[in-house]
């Protein structure tokens, strides 16, 4: 099949070299945090158990590697298999081989991701968790060393990236008013779900800088994504815009791996001779052997099963009743995506507390998350591209989301459980049970350099209520 040399991308070697090490970097990363907090939230003692979702029907129609049996250890397994594969292909061990060797490596890894995606319920039911899903489908189709770079996937990729800023950018005009005024980013740095070390420092800054962020986003969102189909070097620059803004969000937010991999995608737009251009010591030029016939047919029928799958997804950014973060199909390709249609304006936060004092009128000690505000003097973390689930759980808690698994997590605290204090970042009690829990309310905002300066905090914080009244440890 010569005459189907034209799907070849000869220049796209440094697009195809990010595309699979960066997407299986995520999935390492990915499986490594359902590794280590999957049985605590979801597993056979969760806070959401997943056999007892499976028993109730919850996979029927899904596929799933799941359905048939769940076991803590079954998870654990087959995690550190996803592991050891996605590390190999960061190495470019299957790359070095024949096309269908990275294509197996990922296909196993979107198989068994897409497997624990139901199963893990509201703790994995994120948009990252469909992008990663979607990502590492379509890259599978890249081939390997051998072979040029097909074009039909480059293309897919660039689609899916389109889909998910453009989706991002639409949501917000669609949304609330701050993104029309421009005052979105006045609060969202200070009241967004999971904040970063610079976070206080981004709020902070001068209302003219916020309202050049908002613009900033809606070029980035709403502009950048259409140049990505352009002739070189414009779609090079539209991808360029993309990885700017989205590295200034991971310096300024903690988004898990939403923003690494949508840097790691956006490279689908760019061409090793803008590259070389800019860094003369690239080498834009590559030797590949001819493309099998049977691995071309398999792009072009992938590029047409995507596109088929993808009318939904296209009809859904022209809707004005535009759906964020949603799949139109079992195996969760051409999905939907976009966040933050509306921006929190003030932050409140749920404070776990015990005692172990036989009445509960002294001795209350705050438990700290990894993630979440807590101790005002304590400076968030640095955590992405890792997801630390509870926090972010938490944080729809503060805004109303009651989930049946917030009572099951007060009684494992009040058990000691040592599967969910794992998940924690400070036990007060060392391992040993309270005698009494209870949870409160506080509204949260940054402080200012003053009372920095003052105080040596990081957050002023006042009470607003008791979300759940002081419960004994059973006897």
């Amino acid at each position: 099949m010569e005459w189907l040399t034209w799907l070849d991308a000869p220049h796209a070697e440094l697009a195809r070299q990010v595309l699979q090490r960066g997407t299986a970097l995520i999935f390492a990363v990915a499986f490594l945090s359902t590794l280590l907090q999957f049985p605590a939230l979801a597993g056979e003692r969760g806070l959401s158990p997943a056999p007892r979702f499976i028993a109730a029907g919850g996979l029927d129609s899904l596929p799933s590697l799941f359905r048939i049996r769940y076991s803590d250890r079954l998870l654990r397994t087959l995690c550190l298999i996803c592991i050891a594969i996605a590390l190999a292909l960061v190495a470019g061990l299957p790359q070095a081989g024949p096309p269908w060797l990275p294509m197996l490596a990922f296909l196993i890894l979107w198989a068994v991701y897409l497997s624990i995606l139901p199963i893990g319920q509201t703790f994995w039911g994120y948009g990252w968790e469909l992008l990663l899903v979607e990502a590492g489908f379509t890259v599978a189709f890249l081939g390997s060393h051998e072979v040029a770079p097909p074009i039909p996937i480059l293309l897919l990729v660039c689609w899916l990236v389109f889909r998910l800023e453009l989706g991002a950018g639409l949501i917000k005009i669609r949304g609330g008013r701050e993104w029309r005024d421009l005052t979105a980013l006045a609060f969202h740095h200070e009241t967004q779900p999971m904040p970063g070390p610079l976070s206080r420092r981004a709020h902070l800054l001068p209302r003219w800088f916020h309202k050049g962020e908002v613009l900033g986003n809606h070029v980035a969102q709403l502009g950048a994504p259409w140049l990505l189909f352009l002739p070189q070097p414009i779609a090079s620059i539209g991808a360029a815009v993309i990885i700017a803004t989205q590295g200034w969000l991971v310096l300024t937010g903690n988004f898990a791996w939403l923003n690494w991999l949508t840097i790691a995608l956006a490279f689908a737009a760019v061409d090793d001779r803008v590259v070389a251009w800019l860094v003369p010591a690239w080498d834009a030029s590559h030797d590949y052997a001819p493309t099998p016939a049977w691995f071309q047919v398999v792009v072009l029928a992938v590029a047409v099963l995507v596109v088929a799958l993808s009318i939904p997804a296209a009809r859904n950014l022209l809707s004005r009743r535009q759906l964020m973060n949603a799949s139109f199909n079992r195996f969760r390709i051409a999905n939907a995506y976009g966040a933050f249609g509306t921006v929190t304006k003030r932050r409140d936060e749920v404070i776990v507390e015990g005692t172990e004092s036989e009445a509960p009128d002294a001795g209350w000690q705050e438990y700290g998350f990894r993630g979440k505000p807590g101790d005002p003097a304590r400076r968030p973390p640095w955590l992405a591209p890792h997801h630390e689930r509870l926090g972010w759980q938490l944080w729809f808690l503060a805004l109303g989301a009651r989930g049946p698994w917030f009572p099951v997590l007060l009684e494992r605290l009040l058990e000691a459980d040592p599967a969910t204090l794992r998940l924690l970042a400070h036990d007060p009690f060392d391992g040993q049970p309270p005698h009494w829990i209870r949870a409160r309310t506080f509204r949260y905002r940054f402080a200012t350099h003053e009372e920095r300066r003052r105080t040596g905090l990081t957050w002023i914080r006042e009470e607003v209520g008791t979300l759940v009244a002081p419960i004994r440890r059973r006897t």
